[in-house]
């Protein structure tokens, strides 16, 4: 192969892809002429982009053809190009998970044409798929930070409240606490209670039937 960025067009039109040839000299292009000849020549082509005519030859249908190209090239970009779709089939066509990343009219505008190729190889397919994984990437990192501060937060905040409790036998002022420590009454509950639950704190000093703090009063 030249090295180019690959193409596969599904056009049956000789005129049509003879402009096309004209417009994508940049590229390499693969034609199939069908559905079924495009599904066949993926794996000889292994395009990363494909151009895809909506009425084909014999009545085949390149918007039948979406799921199937899809499934087997699913991070591969698919423009479809048509004059015969209407606003609710291309917005079909634009959704869901085996969906086809734009939709071109006829007569095609062939410097838009060049503008949405250049744009599908930097934005779409492999490029697509390693951003997500980063964005996800980031996402967990973020979690895990979130989780490690408010771990340390609570062991810091729990640690102080055995200090202030440790020694009293008094039942804690649950709002005065919460004030303390910036954080919910409800907060302050659970910390007690899961302090009891690890003997840090003795279980008389705030039973698990005791409601207070529950009313917001």
């Amino acid at each position: 192969m030249s090295g180019k960025p690959r193409l596969l067009v599904v056009e049956d039109d000789d005129l049509q892809y003879e402009l096309y040839e004209e417009a994508l000299g940049a590229y390499e292009l693969h034609r199939a002429k069908s559905g079924r000849a495009a599904l066949a020549a993926l794996p000889r082509v292994a395009p990363q982009v494909v151009l895809l005519d909506q009425v084909l030859g014999g009545g085949d249908l390149g918007l039948d053809w979406l799921p199937e190209l899809k499934e087997a090239l699913p991070h591969v970009p698919v423009i479809m190009v048509s004059g015969m779709l209407g606003v609710r089939e291309q917005l079909e066509a634009l959704q869901g998970p085996r969906r086809a990343h734009y939709v071109l009219g006829k007569p095609v505008d062939l410097e838009a044409l060049q503008r949405t190729v250049e744009t599908a190889l930097h934005e779409c397919g492999e490029v697509e798929v390693v951003r997500s994984f980063e964005s996800l990437e980031r996402s967990r990192r973020a979690d895990v930070e979130e989780l490690l501060s408010r771990s340390t937060e609570r062991l810091a905040r729990q640690n102080e409240l055995v200090r202030l409790l440790r020694d009293t036998t008094e039942r804690p002022n649950i709002s005065a606490l919460a004030r303390r420590f910036n954080v919910a009454r409800r907060t302050i509950i659970r910390d007690l209670h899961e302090l009891i639950r690890r003997e840090q704190l003795p279980e008389e000093l705030y039973p698990k039937w005791d409601t207070e703090g529950d009313d917001g009063s």
